[in-house]
């Protein structure tokens, strides 16, 4: 998955990818069932612009197609969501991520982190 990574990397300096871009195709590598983070996103793209990750999934186009609802908070709050924090939860405990109180439980188990962080 490293290769895969850095040669998107590669890419995306050449032909000028926007960093929104850059968060979207790395989060097309999130499972279902599984979550990661802004910190893990940034850190991902070599960077610690969390607030800018979290910008971008709530610019997101393409709802259905880029899953920014598998993208929470460090602390395992849920975060924001373009169609709100409701839907973002039905749609997290649809993929069978456990959810109470605005946080998800078992974070450290379904944690999603980038292979070449």
């Amino acid at each position: 998955m490293g290769d895969t990574l850095d040669l998107f990397r590669s890419l995306s300096e050449v032909i000028g990818v926007s960093f929104a871009e850059k968060c979207y195709q790395l989060l097309l590598q999130v499972p279902q069932g599984r979550v990661t983070t802004y910190r893990e996103l940034a850190k991902a793209l070599g960077t610690r612009a969390y607030r800018a990750v979290g910008q971008a999934m709530n610019r997101n186009p393409r709802l259905i197609e880029i899953p920014c609802h598998r993208v929470v908070c460090s602390n395992g709050e849920i975060g924001g969501y373009a169609l709100g924090v409701e839907k973002k939860i039905e749609l997290l405990q649809k993929e069978g991520v456990v959810v109470k109180g605005n946080r998800v439980e078992g974070m450290e188990g379904i944690l999603y982190r980038f292979s070449s962080q």
